[in-house]
């Protein structure tokens, strides 16, 4: 707030209620400079001054209309003018723009280094109106969260329904273990199932991977995976905590009275005629059960391998070793990095009717028209190792298994590369040299690895910096600094980098995440390498100095380079190339 908008307060204060003068001045001293805003709400809230009151005299001083906004729909372009931190800080919401004239509402008429700011960054006149305190406050809230208001005004609606019964500390005890009320979480205009819809809905607009639903002492927490972080999105009452995840496990096939042990389901949602699948996970903790949803979009399934953003070496390294007639592949990394969505992409590319391609999953993640899918189960003894057995003898082209977990896995694997078919899985290492030794010391023999590996990769997936709000890096780190992490004499010269800003079209100054690829080829003299035991770092030596291997770490940089990720990012998502 201005400084002569709290002036102005206090006096108008003083005019209306001298006899409150005492505690008027008494409140203005306890205010420093900077906490103009809570002198101004902290009057209105001891009622030494009525907001009408005093909205009516500033109204008449500035010539500044009074509205009503509790009820005001603003359009979506409108309010991308103003960004919500914007908004709450400076107690204002544009809720108009024609031709060059923006309307703002707001509570402080005297903001006027506020209003040259706008209008130099906007380039338009700006007219103020004012309104009332709390009426700005819940519309700001409303128009830039609409999923958290209505998500709000559904537990009001529920806290307002009166309690029958006062629950001691012993009875809320046996509250918790008590049937929930089927019916109830079945009916569509429930509060609960409201409050569900909403989350999933909000998290499918945002594009989130996962939604986490994280029980405390005195409050429910959710947040979303967006872009690879998570955020916090919504705080809920406790008291909807039990409901919330009993309508989740009911619509999950799950057993609603069990909350001791984990329990895995799954259910579908269907958005903008597409079907979304959503794998569920319950855990029990201190303070209730946590439920975490992982929502598998199908539209992953219509990228393509030219689409997933890996440099062109990289690239052209890949799909030459899917064209092969026998072999095994491997995509490397860690959970999140788009191993999944890689080897779908390379199934798309390799699908034909004259093959059979069979995969293995644990679970199946996406539904694949034209592929036979093989669903993992433990419980029943359906294992990676179990099924591969049985695949091998269905006259299988290729095989994708989604995970080499064990020993008997990867040696099933191996010699059905061998034996003529195509293998495509994945394994968890940091690059490309170290999965090999990985594979060895999992028991697979040395010569059945090097007889067997055509390529092997690495993937990860790093935030692309929001195309509207990036700005350069200014000043650039010192250049001994950047060649130590990576960076060549070559690339010092013109060059630029970026970082996040954050707006209202991106989160913290990301849009999107793009994969990066570190693609090995296995050649003869690496094969050689593998059965004499040579130790991963070799390998890694002798593919960035001999073979020009554009490890992780570069392709990282090169991107940064161009503008499509930040520094911070390339250390973040990479490891050093440390010879």
């Amino acid at each position: 707030m201005s400084e002569i908008y709290v002036k102005r307060v206090k006096s108008i204060a003083l005019q209306l209620n001298p006899e409150k003068k005492t505690d008027i001045e008494s409140l203005f001293s306890q205010f420093s400079h900077s906490q103009n805003g809570e002198f101004a709400e902290a009057i209105l809230e001891k009622g030494l001054i009525k907001e009408i009151e005093l909205l009516s005299n500033l109204s008449n001083e500035t010539l500044t209309q009074i509205i009503d906004i509790s009820k005001l729909e603003i359009r979506p372009d409108v309010l991308e003018l103003v960004t919500q931190e914007e908004a709450q800080r400076y107690s204002i919401l544009p809720i108009s723009k024609l031709n060059d004239l923006l309307t703002i509402v707001v509570v402080d008429p005297y903001n006027i280094e506020l209003f040259d700011l706008l209008r130099n960054r906007l380039k338009c006149t700006v007219r103020p109106v004012l309104t009332f305190r709390k009426a700005l406050q819940e519309t700001i809230k409303r128009a830039y969260n609409p999923e958290q208001a209505q998500i709000e005004e559904v537990l009001t609606q529920a806290a307002a329904t009166p309690e029958t019964e006062n629950i001691t500390i012993e009875q809320a005890a046996v509250e918790a273990e008590r049937e929930i009320n089927l019916q109830e979480l079945q009916k569509e205009d429930s509060p609960v199932i409201k409050v569900l819809n909403m989350i999933v809905m909000k998290s499918l607009k945002d594009s989130a991977s996962d939604i986490h639903v994280e029980p405390f002492e005195k409050q429910t927490r959710v947040r979303m995976r967006v872009d690879g972080s998570l955020r916090e999105t919504n705080i809920l009452p406790k008291s909807i905590h039990n409901s919330l995840v009993s309508r989740i496990k009911i619509i999950s096939d799950l057993n609603i009275a069990e909350r001791r042990i984990p329990q895995d389901g799954k259910f579908q949602v269907k958005y903008e005629n597409r079907q979304i699948d959503v794998r569920v996970s319950v855990l029990p903790t201190i303070f209730g059960e946590k439920v975490v949803c992982r929502l598998l979009d199908s539209k992953n399934l219509n990228k393509t391998i030219d689409q997933l953003g890996f440099e062109k070496k990289a690239e052209e390294i890949f799909r030459k070793s899917i064209t092969s007639s026998y072999g095994m592949i491997l995509v490397t990394g860690p959970t999140g990095s788009g191993k999944s969505t890689t080897l779908y992409a390379s199934l798309r590319e390799v699908i034909n009717p004259t093959e059979n391609i069979v995969t293995v999953e644990d679970p199946v993640e996406y539904q694949f028209e034209g592929i036979n899918q093989v669903s993992v189960n433990s419980k029943k003894g359906l294992t990676f190792a179990a099924s591969l057995r049985s695949i091998l003898r269905q006259d299988p082209d290729t095989i994708m298994i989604g995970e080499i977990r064990d020993a008997e896995t990867a040696d099933i694997a191996v010699k059905a590369a061998i034996t003529g078919h195509l293998v495509l899985s994945t394994l968890h290492t940091n690059d490309a040299p170290s999965t090999i030794t990985r594979l060895i010391d999992m028991g697979v023999d040395k010569f059945m690895v090097a007889s067997s590996l055509i390529c092997v990769s690495a993937q990860r997936l790093l935030r692309r910096l929001c195309k509207f709000c990036k700005k350069p890096t200014q000043p650039l780190p010192p250049v001994s600094y950047l060649k130590q992490i990576g960076f060549k004499d070559e690339d010092m010269q013109n060059l630029t980098l970026s970082e996040p800003v954050g707006c209202s079209a991106c989160t913290e100054g990301y849009k999107g995440r793009f994969a990066i690829l570190e693609a090995l080829e296995i050649n003869d003299t690496i094969r050689k390498m593998i059965i004499q035991g040579s130790s991963h770092l070799d390998i890694k030596q002798y593919s960035i100095k001999e073979m020009e291997v554009l490890t992780l770490r570069r392709c990282a940089i090169l991107n940064a380079m161009r503008g499509h990720t930040s520094l911070q990012e390339v250390l973040n998502m990479t490891m050093a190339d440390d010879m």
